[in-house]
Parts: C-alpha cells; structure tokens; sequence
C-alpha cells in the first residue's frame, strides 16, 4: 500500500468557530422557511468557493436544504441525492457545484481512489452530508450546518464558521 502526501488545506486545519466565537440558531418552522434560508445564502458571493458541511440524523433534513440551495442558484431538472454515488456534480455557467453525501462510504482509501481531494483542491462549491464518515479526511469546512428536527416539519439549524469565508456567509445569513 503506498502513501499519499496530505493537502496542507485538507489536514491540520484549525476547529470551525462562528463569526462572534459562537455559533449562529436558527428556527426554521417549515419547509417554506428552510428554503427561504437556502435562497439567502445562495445570494451571498463568498459561497460560490465555499466548502459546507451538513450535520443531523436521517431524515434531519440535510437533502431538502441542499435542493432549495440548489434550486435558488439556478440548477435546473431532477436534483438527486448522492447517496449510492457519494457524488453529483453541477455546471452552472461560472460555478461548479458537489454534492456529497458520505452515508455510505465505508473505507477513507476510497477518498483517494475517487479523486475527491482534487474537486475540494480546486475552485467551486462543495456541500458534504455525512462528513463524519469520510474518516477525516475532509478539510476543515468554511461552515458547518448542523439540522435537528424539532416538529414534523420544524427544525433548528446551528451554524458553525470554520473560516473568513465562513465568518461572511454567516453575517450574510444572520437575521
């Protein structure tokens, strides 16, 4: 088995902090709200080379926000969840777009295999639901949006910035 040298932007990265040191709760009381918040942060240019984690249970809601977010930065047709191809990419004129979702990886090796620290090399969006099974190897996220189901459509989102671009998106989104 060989090694493969660390991206310095991947490994050693510093813990995700809020813009104030604190992290930023929002409610969201349904849908619509949710997809009001993805319409905001699309809005906002920092996001367009920002890296998002998204945190919560199955069934949190991580998927919907991904689509509404999506759909506000003007992806068009079928929006799939990459959940058995752990990617799916979008072109948009002058953005490119990754969809991750880490639920079923099962070995970090597959990070090097499928190329993965290339795309989170080079310029774009990344989104990434399930990180935690990605064995480490994810780069320390611009921000992290952490989903708890508080209802049948309620929920409350905790936003964490892990860097300047982080720190924007969050003033940018707070109400």
């Amino acid at each position: 088995m060989s090694t493969v040298k660390h991206h310095q932007a991947i490994v050693g990265s510093a813990r995700p902090q809020a813009a104030g040191g604190h992290p930023l709760r929002l409610s969201w009381p349904d849908e619509s709200a949710t997809q009001a918040f993805a319409e905001g942060l699309a809005a906002q240019p920092a996001l367009r080379n920002a890296f998002i984690s998204l945190q919560g249970t199955l069934g949190a809601g991580k998927t919907t926000l991904v689509r509404h977010l999506l759909r506000a930065l003007g992806v068009r047709g079928r929006i799939k969840s990459p959940t058995y191809a752990v990617v799916e990419p979008h072109e948009l004129p002058g953005l490119n777009i990754w969809h991750f979702d880490f639920y079923r990886f099962s070995d970090p090796r597959e990070w090097e295999d499928a190329g993965f620290r290339d795309i989170f090399a080079s310029p774009g969006l990344k989104l990434a639901e399930w990180p935690e099974q990605a064995g480490g190897m994810l780069p320390t996220p611009d921000l992290v949006i952490a989903i708890e189901p508080t209802g049948d459509t309620a929920r409350q989102a905790t936003l964490t910035a892990g860097s300047d671009t982080g720190r924007a998106l969050l003033r940018a989104v707070e109400p």
